[in-house]
C-alpha cells in the first residue's frame, strides 16, 4: 500500500502548480492557464480514485516530512506529520472531486485575473488537504491559517465583468471571524502542548501521542470551549455564522460550490478530530449543549432560507441549517452518529455544490437572483430545469439519493444516543426540517423555474457542454451513493 499512496505528494501537488502559474514562467493566456489546471485537478482526482482502490481503512497511513533528518521544529516536539484514515480519505477525495468540478465551472463565470484566480483556487486546495490529513496539532493550525490568504483573494477578487463592491467586504468578514477563531484554537492548542509536556515530559503535538494520556476534566473543558469556537465559526454554529451569507452570495460561484461543499466541513472535521477524539470526556459533558445548538442551527436558519428573494442567500442559510444535522450526528457519541455525520458531509458538499452552480447559470442568463423576478425559465433551459429538480429533491432528503441516507442516519443515532435525554428530544424536533427545507427548497424551483413564460427570458441558452458535465456529476454521485451508501460507510465503518 505504501508504494502506491503518498500524502506529501497529494497535498503540495497542487500548491506547486499554484506557484508555477503565478511565476512570470507561465503564459498569460487564459486558456492554457484554465486547461493546465483542469489537468492537475484531473489527474489529482484520478489519482485520488486509484489510492482508494487500494486503501485499507483499518490501517491508518502515516508519513512524516524530515528536515535533514530533523523534525521540523524539533525543540518543541513538532513534527511535519500527516495521517488518512477512513474519514480523511473520505473528506479528501471530496474535496478533489469539488475543486476539479469547480475549475470546470470557472469558464463561463471568471473572466479576467485567470493566473490569479486559478493559482489562488490550488493555493485552497492544498491548504485543505493539509487540514483533512494533519497529524500534528501545529501542523493543522498552520494549514488552517494558510487557508485564510487564499480564501481571502478567491472571495473578493475582481474576476468578473460586472464589479461587485459587497464582495471586499465580504472577504474581510470572512477574514475577521475566521481569524479570531483561529487565536482561540491556537489558544487551545498551547495548553494542550503544555499540559501534555508536564504531564509526560515529553514534547510532542502529535495526535496520537496527546490521545495517550489522559487529561483532567478542568483542562478538559477550558480547551475544548476555545475548540469549539474556533470551528463554530467554520461549521458555522449559530451566532457565529453572519459572515457565511455574505461570503456565498458575493463570492464567484466557482468559489461559492468550494465555500459550501468543502470550507464548511473543515469546521466539522476540526471538532470531530479535536473535541470529539482528543477531549471526548469534555465532549460527552458538552454534547447535550451542543445539540441544543444544532436544533437552532436546522429549524432557525431554514426559517431564514424560506423568506429569502435572492436563490444564492436561500442555497447559503440552507447549507446553516444541514451542517446542524451534521453538528448533532457527532452529538450522539455513537457509532451510527458519527458515520451519520460523516456521510452527510458528503451529501451536503455535493448539493450545495449542484446548487451553488445552478444559481450562477441562472444568473448568467437572467442577470438577476431575485426569486420574484424569475419564473418560467424551464421552458427555454429544459436540460437546467432537469438537473436542477433532481438535486433539489436530493438537498430535501429524498430516497435514493445520498442526503437521504446522511438525514436518516443522524435522527436514528440521536434517537438511540445514551448520553442525554436532551439528544433525543433535539432529534424529535429535528424533524420539522425535512418539511421546512422541502418549503425552501420547493419554492426556489417553483418561483425560479414554473410558471408563466416571460418574453425577457426568450433568447437565453440552455446549459453548455461544461455546464452540463458538472451538473452530470454531482447528480450521478448523489444517485450512486444514495443507492450504494456503503461505498462510503464501509470506508467510515
Amino acid at each position: 500500500m505504501d508504494i502506491f499512496i503518498s500524502i506529501p505528494f497529494i497535498i503540495f501537488l497542487p500548491m506547486i502548480a499554484s506557484f508555477f502559474v503565478m511565476s512570470p514562467l507561465f503564459t498569460n493566456n487564459e486558456i492554457a492557464v484554465r486547461r493546465f489546471t483542469k489537468s492537475i485537478l484531473g489527474f489529482h482526482l484520478l489519482y485520488l480514485v486509484f489510492m482508494l482502490a487500494v486503501f485499507d481503512p483499518n490501517i491508518p497511513h502515516v508519513s512524516k516530512i524530515s528536515f535533514w533528518g530533523t523534525d521540523w521544529i524539533q525543540t518543541l516536539g513538532v513534527q511535519f506529520g500527516f495521517q488518512i484514515d477512513g474519514i480523511s480519505m473520505i473528506l479528501v477525495l471530496l474535496t478533489s472531486f469539488i475543486f476539479f468540478m469547480a475549475s470546470i465551472s470557472s469558464k463561463m463565470n471568471i473572466r479576467k485575473n485567470h493566473k490569479f484566480y486559478y493559482s489562488m483556487l490550488l493555493l485552497l486546495m492544498s491548504a485543505v488537504l493539509g487540514i483533512f490529513t494533519a497529524n500534528d496539532m501545529f501542523v493543522f493550525f498552520m494549514f488552517w491559517e494558510l487557508e485564510l490568504i487564499p480564501a481571502y483573494f478567491l472571495i473578493g477578487g475582481d474576476y468578473s465583468i460586472e464589479p461587485n463592491a459587497e464582495a471586499k467586504k465580504s472577504a474581510i468578514k470572512f477574514i475577521l471571524f475566521t481569524f479570531l477563531g483561529g487565536m482561540f484554537l491556537l489558544l487551545g492548542i498551547l495548553i494542550i502542548h503544555y499540559y501534555s509536556y508536564v504531564s509526560t515530559q515529553v514534547l510532542s503535538a502529535s495526535f496520537n501521542d496527546i490521545m495517550a494520556f489522559r487529561i483532567p476534566k478542568s483542562v478538559q473543558l477550558l480547551v475544548s470551549v476555545c475548540f469549539l469556537i474556533g470551528f463554530g465559526v467554520k461549521l458555522p454554529i449559530i451566532p457565529l455564522h453572519t459572515w457565511l451569507p455574505d461570503a456565498h452570495t458575493n463570492a464567484p460561484v466557482p468559489v461559492s460550490m468550494i465555500l459550501a461543499g468543502i470550507l464548511l466541513k473543515t469546521g466539522a472535521y476540526g471538532i470531530y478530530r479535536f473535541n470529539y477524539q482528543i477531549m471526548n470526556e469534555a465532549f460527552g459533558w458538552i454534547a447535550p449543549i451542543l445539540a441544543i445548538l444544532a436544533l437552532v442551527n436546522i429549524i432557525y436558519t431554514a426559517f431564514i432560507a424560506y423568506a429569502q428573494v435572492d436563490i444564492k442567500r436561500i442555497v447559503a442559510y440552507s447549507s446553516i441549517s444541514n451542517m446542524g444535522l451534521i453538528l448533532l450526528g457527532l452529538c450522539a457519541l455513537n457509532k451510527i452518529g458519527l458515520q451519520a455525520s460523516v456521510f452527510h458531509m458528503i451529501a451536503h458538499g455535493l448539493t450545495t455544490a449542484g446548487l451553488f452552480m445552478i444559481c450562477g447559470i441562472v444568473y448568467l442568463r437572467c442577470k438577476t437572483r431575485d426569486i420574484n423576478s424569475l419564473g418560467g425559465i424551464a421552458v427555454y433551459m429544459p436540460r437546467l430545469f432537469g438537473f436542477s429538480t433532481l438535486i433539489i429533491l436530493a438537498s430535501v432528503g429524498i430516497p435514493a439519493f445520498a442526503p437521504f441516507i446522511g438525514e436518516i442516519l443522524t435522527i436514528i443515532s440521536a434517537m438511540f444516543s445514551n448520553l442525554s435525554i436532551t439528544l433525543k428530544i433535539a432529534s424529535v424536533l429535528a424533524l420539522p426540517l425535512l418539511i421546512i427545507s422541502s418549503c425552501y427548497m420547493l419554492k426556489f424551483l417553483h418561483c425560479g423555474f414554473m410558471g408563466e413564460k416571460q418574453e425577457v427570458f426568450s433568447k437565453i441558452n440552455d446549459i453548455t457542454t461544461h455546464e452540463f458535465i458538472v451538473l452530470a456529476s454531482i447528480t450521478a454521485a448523489l444517485l450512486i451513493f444514495g443507492i450504494f451508501p456503503n461505498v462510503i460507510l464501509g470506508i467510515i465503518r
